[in-house]
């Protein structure tokens, strides 16, 4: 029996019975779609934090201190964190890494003032080192210098929100802010970055760390240090000179924390796996449920063509060609389906990442509006083959079943 032929006679049989074959698909089709829509907006997400991450740099640690509870019940040492003495001579003992920042955040949603006008804002105090390791870049004005550092000077640099609704249109270099009491004049603005995993970056707030910690806190303490590895190759030993810098410098107290960019991005992208095979677990129930639904129908087909298949044994066709033309009726049913599924699905998913284009608070740092939506064409491809496969593994049992009718029987079949 030829392939095209069986082919033919399988979409042909589709035709004739349209609507108990789609009802038939459904099962396929949704359970395909499913997949799709879940791999396109997982796939999505890890790209679109993977250019997060990438915008960082890959060799970016961060140290921090929050000790556990339960670690400060098992220590009679206290801390309050680091301090700008542990940056001092973290970069004289450290030689592994290079340009270091501290930072001190200040709070969320702080209010700052002009004149009758106020917007929330995310301060933070910092060093220069934090323009590059941090990747910010202006639209306006300057960052913060080495001489605002020595000498506290009462300066700042907004977000680009925090300008916009403090200023409009007008340019507010040089002009005054209050925050949290304190009286400075604007000397930048960042450009609009949108909102990343930390917050709406254009709420930042930066004033310089020394202005902080001595006109508002009265001590150097520090929040959070940003280092780079000389070596991005040699990331790994950078951290752990660091941490062990830490350890001799505080008699190993727990509470403090050394990662990386590439860490972090790495245990983001297994959490998005975890909750990917979560999706496509749910997603195979329904395919399982479709497969079993093409076997049902397969066996009705197969009750139902009874005398052809007897018919056709009768003028000499054998076992092997009534077992490949009913698997490659299941096979185009399912596949059939398959297609069906993917077409639904993809065009379900870019419809999502289109709507969201118009959501504002979805805006990544990199420009990209809306869910990240991306479908890999080898997965797709996968995709087909596998629902395919579905219907062929369950027509197996049906195929066998036609195969095995006894002509005479089968002729006299009404």
């Amino acid at each position: 029996m030829n392939l095209m032929y069986s082919i033919q006679t399988a979409f042909g049989n589709l035709r004739a019975n349209k609507l108990r074959s789609l009802l038939t698909m459904l099962g396929v089709i949704i359970g395909v779609g499913a997949v799709i829509v879940m791999v396109a907006i997982v796939q999505g997400a890890s790209a679109r934090v993977t250019d997060e991450f990438k915008q960082l740099g890959s060799s970016l640690i961060i140290v921090y201190f929050q000790q556990d509870s339960r670690d400060a019940k098992k220590t009679t040492r206290k801390i309050d964190g680091m301090t700008m003495e542990d940056i001092r001579q973290l970069e004289e003992q450290c030689d592994l890494i290079k340009d270091v920042s501290a930072e001190m955040p200040l709070g969320s949603d702080v209010k700052v003032h002009f004149a009758e006008r106020e917007a929330n804002s995310n301060p933070n105090g910092v060093q220069p080192a934090y323009e590059r390791l941090r990747k910010l870049n202006l639209s306006q004005g300057r960052f913060i210098s080495d001489l605002d550092m020595q000498t506290w000077a009462k300066v700042c640099v907004l977000g680009d929100k925090v300008a916009t609704e403090l200023f409009k249109d007008s340019n507010p270099i040089g002009q005054s802010v209050q925050v949290n009491g304190l009286t400075l004049t604007v000397i930048g603005v960042a450009a609009k970055k949108g909102r990343s995993m930390e917050g709406d970056a254009d709420r930042a707030l930066f004033v310089p760390l020394t202005t902080v910690q001595k006109r508002l806190m009265g001590k150097e303490l520090v929040g959070v240090v940003w280092a780079e590895a000389k070596d991005p190759t040699r990331l790994e030993p950078a951290m752990d000179q660091m941490w062990q810098f830490f350890m001799r410098r505080y008699d190993n107290i727990p509470g403090f924390h050394v990662d990386s960019q590439e860490n972090i991005l790495n245990s983001i992208n297994k959490i998005l796996a975890v909750f990917g095979i979560i999706l496509g677990s749910i997603a195979g129930l329904a395919l399982l449920v479709g497969g079993i639904g093409i076997m049902n129908i397969m066996l009705v087909s197969v009750t139902e063509r009874t005398r052809e298949v007897g018919i056709r044994k009768a003028i000499g066709a054998k076992r092997r060609d009534i077992l490949l033309q009913f698997l490659i009726e299941s096979g185009v049913l399912s596949g059939t389906g398959g297609l069906l599924g993917i077409a639904l699905g993809a065009a379900f998913a870019y419809t999502i990442g289109y709507v969201t284009q118009f959501v504002p608070s979805l805006q990544s740092p990199t420009g990209q509006k809306g869910i990240a939506i991306y479908l890999p064409v080898g997965f797709s491809i996968g995709a087909f083959l596998f629902s395919a496969s579905i219907g062929i593994f369950f027509g197996i049992y049906p195929a066998v079943r036609a195969s095995r009718l006894d002509p005479i029987t089968a002729l006299r079949h009404e």
